[in-house]
């Protein structure tokens, strides 16, 4: 699928409320086509109704969204982009199978069920639970099902809420093996996490959302360096803190 040499994601001046309550204030950042990029913030920052801006299910105030240098809201962009929320729950009553069968099929892409538990057996996912019901997985199969729904569709961006949510050490490892081979293929990942640690290894920028606007956005190394501190999770903490100070 042809991104046209556009910016997978361009943010632009764009404002965000609630009734008089203002969630997002003017904010304005760009994702580069194949670039990992990682969105920082606290609980209540705006991240959640930014991802929703970006999707096309919250109307911003003013500014634009575009993907790929088309309207967020348009047909053109929703074909490019594949989402996996932060609270994923497949059908309960779809087998593994049939949910990925499906989300392929959204996305005019070939079923193959070789292919796809090949991919879930790299996710430590083992073939024969996706002949069950997703009502006898874990949280952890949940959300492997997911990234492979979401992976799998082939789109040159994928917006990623939690992905490593209720998983444990070694497939947080896998998952962040499979990242890092989609992002080698020139596709481009945008991601919210609290997990500061694998933001750290897998960005090549992050940008910090902070009391409704975005103050800083730059390379995980600039901005430990910025603030004098070792790993990016105290270096996101030190930053807003001094800021609030200041």
């Amino acid at each position: 699928m042809s991104t046209n040499g556009k910016a997978a994601l361009l943010i632009e001046n764009v404002n965000v409320s609630y009734g008089a309550d203002p969630v997002i204030r003017d904010i304005s950042f760009q994702v580069d086509a194949g670039e990992s990029f990682g969105l920082m913030g606290l609980n209540g920052a705006g991240k959640t109704t930014l991802i929703k801006a970006i999707l096309g299910l919250r109307e911003q105030d003013s500014g634009k969204i575009s993907i790929f240098g088309a309207p967020c809201t348009s047909r053109e962009s929703k074909a490019r982009l594949a989402y996996l929320p932060e609270r994923f729950e497949p059908p309960w009553f779809l087998t593994g199978f049939e949910f990925l069968r499906f989300s392929l099929r959204l996305y005019n892409q070939r079923f193959d069920s070789e292919v796809v538990a090949q991919a879930a057996e790299r996710l430590a996912l083992d073939r024969g639970a996706l002949k069950r019901r997703v009502q006898t997985y874990s949280k952890g199969m949940r959300q492997k099902l997911g990234l492979l729904g979401t992976i799998l569709t082939g789109c040159p961006l994928l917006i990623l809420d939690e992905p490593m949510s209720g998983l444990d050490p070694r497939a947080r490892t896998l998952v962040k093996d499979m990242l890092s081979e989609i992002k080698s293929e020139g596709r481009t990942i945008f991601f919210s996490s609290h997990i500061l640690a694998d933001m750290e290894e897998i960005c090549d920028r992050v940008t910090v959302l902070h009391n409704s606007v975005i103050m800083h956005t730059g390379t995980p190394a600039g901005l430990k360096e910025k603030t004098n501190t070792k790993n990016l999770e105290r270096a996101f903490l030190q930053f807003i803190e001094n800021r609030v100070a200041a």
